[in-house]
């Protein structure tokens, strides 16, 4: 327990301050990319795989891991660029995203950066950057931040529709009326996801890519003389973010005392035990894990419902 508690109080040092560690690896030749170290469970050598017969071309297989079946993914592949050759010789790395654990298949794996996500920027417009969710130089190199929520999005079906009990449960109520929310997230996908649960219970939403765009809108419209936190019903935030996470605009937001009060939920792929702390930490309302669209949808739901009791009193 002493180490699982270390580990915990490392990593929330991280929080509020802009940093993260980034395992850097390859696919199918020099370029590097990256991961966050938070999603990471392990990384292993390739294990024996069992073919899954009509599975997408990228998914080479399926391996038994302590008892769990995990799907293996070939990166490269996902993205467009050529397989591994020889899958056996590959490094898997193993992670946890949107409440699913599965392996990548990468060509070897490097080392572990600390950096700050002030270093890490959005892709190029335009620049092969369908898969690129930021980047960043390291030793003069460029790395790559794969957007592994578009990749699962492709291979493994997400489910986007809200239930139709919450959606008559919002028009019922009337809680849809004059609501806005802020949607924070790099991920084109993570992105129209929100915005797609948001439109189901009709709620209006201005987007932003990452904590700093996200943060420039508020205090714009607090320069303009707007009221925010009365304006805006909430912010949901991804915590992993270029140039600003989702940690550190929410420390901005309540050090400023002219948003101090809005209302934020944290919203990542992140998983584990570390989110509680860290969300107590840097004093956000709430964190759910993506992506179930009626857990969203219940938690929007309930923030509509007591913005509406305090305006009805």
């Amino acid at each position: 327990m002493a180490g699982v508690m270390d580990g915990v109080n490392s990593r929330t040092q991280l929080a509020g301050h802009n940093r993260l560690e980034l395992l850097m690896f390859h696919l199918d030749g020099r370029q590097r990319f990256g991961i966050n170290v938070f999603k990471v469970q392990e990384v292993i050598q390739c294990p024996l795989l069992t073919q899954l017969p009509h599975a997408h071309r990228a998914i080479r297989g399926v391996a038994n891991m302590r008892g769990k079946t995990i799907t293996l993914i070939d990166l490269g592949m996902a993205i467009g660029r050529p397989p591994l050759r020889d899958p056996a010789s590959a490094s898997v790395i193993i992670t946890e995203y949107n409440r699913t654990v599965q392996g990548f298949l990468v060509g070897g794996v490097d080392r572990i950066v600390n950096l700050n996500w002030e270093e890490i920027l959005p892709p190029p417009r335009g620049v092969g950057a369908n898969y690129m969710t930021a980047v960043t130089r390291i030793e003069e190199e460029l790395v790559e931040i794969i957007d592994v929520e578009k990749v699962l999005s492709e291979i493994i079906q997400v489910e986007s529709t809200v239930s139709m009990q919450l959606i008559e449960e919002g028009q019922r109520t009337g809680r849809q009326a004059h609501h806005h929310a802020l949607v924070v997230d790099d991920s084109s996908v993570a992105r129209n996801q929100v915005k797609h649960t948001l439109d189901q219970l009709g709620i209006e939403s201005t987007l932003a890519r990452d904590g700093s765009e996200g943060l420039a809108i508020l205090k714009s419209w607090a320069e303009e003389g707007i009221d925010v936190p009365s304006r805006l019903t909430m912010v949901i935030s991804d915590v992993e973010m270029p140039q600003m996470d989702g940690y550190t605009m929410t420390a901005e937001i309540r050090s400023d005392p002219r948003l101090q009060k809005l209302y934020i939920v944290l919203h990542s792929s992140l998983s584990g035990g570390f989110n509680n702390a860290l969300t107590e930490k840097v004093g956000a309302d709430e964190f759910i894990p993506k992506f179930n669209p009626d857990e969203l949808a219940k938690t929007v739901l309930k923030r509509t419902g007591e913005v509406d009791d305090a305006r009805s009193t």
